[in-house]
């Protein structure tokens, strides 16, 4: 029983060659997490800009559709005043 217990000498070599896979697997997780990352936030920043570039381009459209009526004169204003009374009148019969 104490021979199956008994665990063999370890070789430093064996160990040494452990710790290098380990450090070598260990850095090239890190070196996929640290390109994950550096994706995940050039697509971010792509959208964000994609979104940025939508909303101007809406902006400029809507900047684009404004239209500046002219200020109305007295006589003009005058005129389209007594012209709704007159289609008031027609309408409720008294013209």
């Amino acid at each position: 029983m104490a021979q199956l217990r008994a665990k063999p000498p370890v070789d430093p070599a064996v160990l040494q060659a452990q710790a290098e896979r380990r450090q070598i697997r260990e850095a090239a997780e890190a070196a996929e997490r640290e390109a994950a990352l550096l994706a995940r936030e050039a697509a971010r920043s792509a959208r964000r800009e994609a979104v940025l570039a939508a909303a101007e381009a809406e902006l400029r459209a809507a900047e684009a559709q404004v239209v500046v009526k002219p200020e109305l004169t007295d006589v003009e204003r005058k005129a389209a005043r007594d012209a709704r009374y007159a289609a008031r009148k027609v309408r409720k019969g008294r013209g």
